[in-house]
């Protein structure tokens, strides 16, 4: 008789749960969430396991390759899906969490997430750390806006680089001001050279992967964004159709049918919030700041003329992830198109 397993995985403990072909509970323990003590847990039940369901969190991937390198059947299952279910329990406790968890697995009602590779999982964890550098910096810099502000000091909009000797400029007639800035202009000058050397370890990977080089022929791409699509797709071949990728990063638009009512929303924004700001940005340099004919940009700029500026940017960077996928499915780089003559070029432009 098969068996399969949940694990509702927490920081310090799992709870593990094992029911039968028939959903009968067999096995239920504890265990430290740690790889060697889950894998001592799960071998220790003597018990042929059919597949072991972790829930998507921030331990997961690392937990799910070692149950798996230990010859265990581990299935990431996504987070949404897996909440449903246990929303049906009467209480939320782990160990109601984890009974959940093993019924899913019984019963196939789930969607198995792609468990993405170390070498994905560091690169996507840089440029997270670089853009949290990024917004704190903003951060600090708006809370130094505005203590100019209440000494009626206007700082307008210097460089980053110029940022610091800006603020002095300004308040060195002002030594309460000054006190109040100098520490926070300190801390930006720290964070600004950390900018930087975040900054060179991404254009140093972009340049070695010769994925990323491919994918930065593209117009708007730059490393930042070829690096956070390579990073999360991790492989291509998982897409059936490179217009999933779209779907995927929650770039298509959201549907609510029931009866009559058939309504059409908003972009979804499910899966990776990070790629998908990168193609964004990436859709408005196209849009915006390239001045290179090509088929995609006459096609965003036609959807802004007739529907707005902030459509095109989503109808392109979800075009734009559908063209990266093929690119590096087929090897293959950016195609321009032809390009029509001049008058319908103007027009277009």
């Amino acid at each position: 008789m098969n068996h399969y397993a949940g694990l509702d995985v927490s920081l310090e403990e799992t709870t593990i749960c094992v029911v039968d072909e028939a959903g009968r509970i067999v096995r239920e323990a504890r265990a430290a969430s740690e790889p060697q003590a889950l894998v001592a847990a799960l071998q220790g039940f003597g018990l042929p396991l059919q597949r072991i369901g972790l829930e998507a969190c921030s331990l997961t991937a690392w937990l799910h390759d070692e149950l798996r390198s230990a010859g265990l059947p581990a299935i990431c299952i996504e987070t949404r899906q897996a909440n449903a279910a246990m929303k049906t329990m009467p209480n939320k406790t782990d160990r109601n969490d984890a009974r959940a968890l093993a019924q899913i697995m019984r019963t196939g009602w789930y969607r198995q997430v792609h468990v993405k590779s170390r070498q994905c999982r560091l690169w996507r964890s840089l440029l997270v750390a670089r853009r949290t550098v990024l917004n704190e910096m903003r951060s600090i810099e708006n809370v130094v806006r505005a203590i100019l502000r209440e000494a009626g000091l206007k700082l307008g909009t210097p460089s980053r680089a110029a940022f610091a000797v800006r603020v002095r400029d300004l308040a060195e007639g002002d030594p309460l001001v000054m006190s109040l800035v100098e520490p926070l202009l300190a801390i930006l000058a720290t964070m600004l050279d950390q900018l930087a050397h975040l900054t060179q370890q991404v254009l140093g990977i972009a340049r070695k992967e010769a994925v990323c080089r491919r994918l930065m022929s593209v117009p708007g791409v730059g490393p930042i964004t070829a690096l956070a699509f390579r990073a999360t797709i991790d492989r291509p071949d998982r897409f059936r159709r490179s217009r999933d990728v779209g779907a995927h990063l929650g770039l298509t638009p959201s549907r609510y049918q029931s009866g009559e009512t058939d309504i059409q929303g908003k972009i979804s924004r499910c899966g990776d919030e990070l790629a998908r700001t990168a193609l964004y940005e990436a859709a408005h340099t196209l849009l915006v700041r390239s001045r290179k004919w090509s088929a995609l940009r006459a096609w965003g700029l036609k959807i802004a003329k007739h529907r707005g500026m902030a459509r095109a940017r989503v109808a392109v960077a979800r075009k734009l992830s559908v063209i990266l996928h093929r690119m590096w499915s087929d090897a293959t780089e950016f195609r321009f198109g032809k390009q029509p003559h001049s008058n319908e070029a103007a027009a277009a432009a």
